[in-house]
């Protein structure tokens, strides 16, 4: 699968966004430090997110980026496609010209594992994150709490 960093960066600053929406409009450079990614790349990330509908920028004072539409209302998969990745586990990018301009004998086998990871990551969505997020953070997990004997 072609995942590069720029759609994992995504995914991130986006789970950011969602993390925070409750703070309004959050600046790139709140991202960037949070989530140690270059500013100028998260400019270039942000630029295609806008543009996809995915968010929406506030100028001005107290300006930044908010998510377009609610946390759940957004998939994984729908952010990495916005910056122009593909879930892809082919080496022909699909079009079955893997080996002499033909299909290669496990090319089906690729294009079946590419279209479950496309469903895997269109079944979840930022809210979910968000919750997975917040469960990870909370201040005492079932196996670090005092036993009480009677």
């Amino acid at each position: 699968m072609r995942l590069t960093t720029k759609g994992r960066y995504a995914v991130t600053a986006m789970l950011d966004l969602a993390l925070h929406f409750d703070e309004g409009p959050i600046t790139l450079a709140d991202i960037s430090r949070r989530q140690s990614i270059s500013l100028s790349y998260l400019e270039q990330l942000f630029s295609r997110l806008r543009r996809r509908g995915l968010v929406e920028s506030v100028r001005g004072p107290g300006g930044g980026y908010r998510l377009s539409r609610a946390a759940d209302e957004i998939s994984v998969v729908s952010v990495i496609t916005a910056v122009d990745e593909e879930v892809d586990a082919t080496r022909c990018g699909g079009l079955g010209n893997c080996q002499d301009s033909q299909p290669c004998l496990t090319h089906e086998l690729w294009c079946d594992l590419s279209e479950q990871i496309h469903d895997f990551l269109g079944g979840i969505n930022l809210a979910q994150l968000v919750e997975r997020t917040h469960a990870g953070m909370a201040p005492e997990s079932s196996a670090e709490r005092p036993i009480s004997v009677s």
